[in-house]
């Protein structure tokens, strides 16, 4: 998993992005931030794991289904079924040893 810094690549609200098969960050010291890079290396797995295209555009799918929920942008990307799953384990290190496969499916 190639980290890749490039502080134009990135919108300004976000830090990292993990396009598959890197993660962008915006700042060099992120790359050392142990949670910050779980973080992305799930959306990796995730990313995978939906053979990458279909990935993006359930992601795409479900913000725009909770933006109209929320009415709310922060809170409708914090509510995408992916960034819980990444959020709530992110402090796990040893989770994508013991991840079950489609394991996003239970933060919907």
């Amino acid at each position: 998993m190639p980290i890749v810094v490039n502080k134009y690549l990135i919108g300004r609200h976000f830090v990292g992005i993990a396009l598959w098969p890197f993660i962008v960050v915006k700042e060099r010291y992120l790359k050392d931030d142990k949670y910050f890079i779980n973080h992305e290396r799930i959306h990796l797995r995730q990313q995978a794991e939906l053979l990458i295209l279909p990935f993006y555009l359930l992601y795409l799918c479900e913000y725009v289904i909770r933006l109209i929920q929320y009415r709310n942008s922060q809170e409708a990307y914090r509510n995408i079924s992916f960034e819980r799953e990444a959020y709530e384990q992110e402090e796990n290190l040893s989770y994508l040893k013991e991840r079950k496969l489609w394991n996003f499916i239970k933060y919907l």
